[in-house]
């Protein structure tokens, strides 16, 4: 199914929001990760610092147009993310079932922390293809991780706060989440891993201006790899084998269990609630990852697998993605408020370097074979 015209094509699942019906939610989607070869021309990219979007100006248009431009922008911007999680969920039974579990078991409502991507860091591929799209829309740089081992680097992106004030609903209709961008240093590989990277970037032609627009059609923006191929990457990194077959796809969402109103907004509670439903979580270093303050307490479970038809016509299972969980502690200097006062910016920000490291491996073989 290497083109739109000979994939057949199937319906995006209706949302589990409560109230939000995305716009794309009628467009075919492929079973195999259809390639979508992209022609637009080339358009001058300005510097990152001076990405954001018009709409976030402090310069208030006459008769009031700028709410209506802020509503109409932030709009559009949620039924991007409504389109990338639901071609989330259709590929991802464990996560869907478990958002499911825990919006049933207390009738709660779930907000995400973050979502998170990986690319490849060549040919114009790497984290700025998608930081763009964030950008335009008034999310703000933040923080550069460094992964020396895994050959990854990463950085975040915070949301605009514009928004998040007038939205209490769930999932993509909740508060906008953080922005979580990873890329392989791809030019720290071998030279046979960096010729397969660089062959498939290459005949993605301009998809990486639309790298948005592939997570949320669910569409690889270059043609499927042979299997070959895809298993020489896993022998030198799994996640560049990931991303081969993954693309722009949306790696993990993340629940924000603090925002959680039962016993299960601690992190503990819930992951022993996982796990008595008979899902398993990434054990890497441990099942609960910890920052050095203690702040930050993150856990996941294992991707789950999807079949993938590689182009010299094998069949086989490939990862796919996860969910993860957060809970983000106050810090120190709001210790004294009382829980009903406390809010989102009185918690600990940002990611963790170990943390992050460890929860990479929720697609990993090894996970998969120690948790069988």
């Amino acid at each position: 199914m290497s083109s739109l015209l000979s994939s057949p094509a199937r319906i995006l699942p209706t949302l589990q929001t409560k109230s939000f019906q995305p716009y794309f939610s009628s467009l075919p989607i492929s079973k195999n990760f259809i390639s979508l070869l992209g022609t637009s021309s080339s358009m001058p990219k300005p510097a990152a610092g001076n990405r954001l979007f018009s709409i976030m100006s402090s310069a208030e248009p006459p008769n009031g147009l700028q709410g209506s431009r802020v509503k109409g922008a932030e709009s559009f911007l949620r039924n991007v993310l409504a389109s990338m999680e639901a071609v989330y969920l259709s590929r991802n039974p464990t996560a869907k079932s478990i958002l499911e579990l825990v919006r049933s078991a207390h009738d709660d409502t779930i907000c995400y922390d973050h979502i998170a991507f990986r690319t490849f860091g060549m040919d114009g591929h790497g984290i700025d293809s998608l930081a763009s799209f964030f950008l335009d829309f008034g999310y703000t740089q933040k923080e550069e991780l460094s992964f020396p081992a895994k050959k990854l680097k990463a950085f975040w992106f915070s949301p605009p706060s514009i928004s998040n004030a007038a939205y209490d609903g769930d999932g993509v209709n909740g508060p906008l989440p953080r922005v979580f961008i990873s890329q392989l240093l791809v030019d720290q590989m071998s030279k046979q891993t960096q010729d397969i990277i660089r062959k498939y970037t290459k005949c993605s032609c301009n998809g990486k201006k639309h790298a948005a627009l592939a997570g949320a059609l669910g569409s690889l923006t270059w043609e499927k790899p042979s299997h070959s191929e895809f298993e020489q990457l896993t022998r030198e990194s799994e996640y560049a084998a990931w991303t081969l077959v993954n693309g722009y796809a949306l790696n993990h969402v993340t629940i924000s269990t603090h925002r959680l109103k039962s016993h299960l907004k601690d992190i503990k509670s819930l992951n022993l609630f996982i796990e008595e439903n008979g899902y398993k979580l990434n054990s890497e270093g441990s099942v609960l990852k910890v920052s050095p303050d203690g702040l930050l307490l993150q856990s996941s479970t294992l991707a789950d697998s999807i079949s993938f038809e590689f182009s010299d016509g094998i069949t086989a299972s490939v990862p796919c993605s996860y969910i993860e969980f957060a809970e983000r502690l106050v810090l120190p200097q709001y210790k004294h408020l009382p829980e009903t006062e406390v809010k989102e910016y009185h918690r600990r920000d940002g990611f963790e370097v170990g943390n992050a490291d460890k929860i990479f491996e929720s697609t990993s073989k090894q996970q998969q074979m120690a948790n069988a």
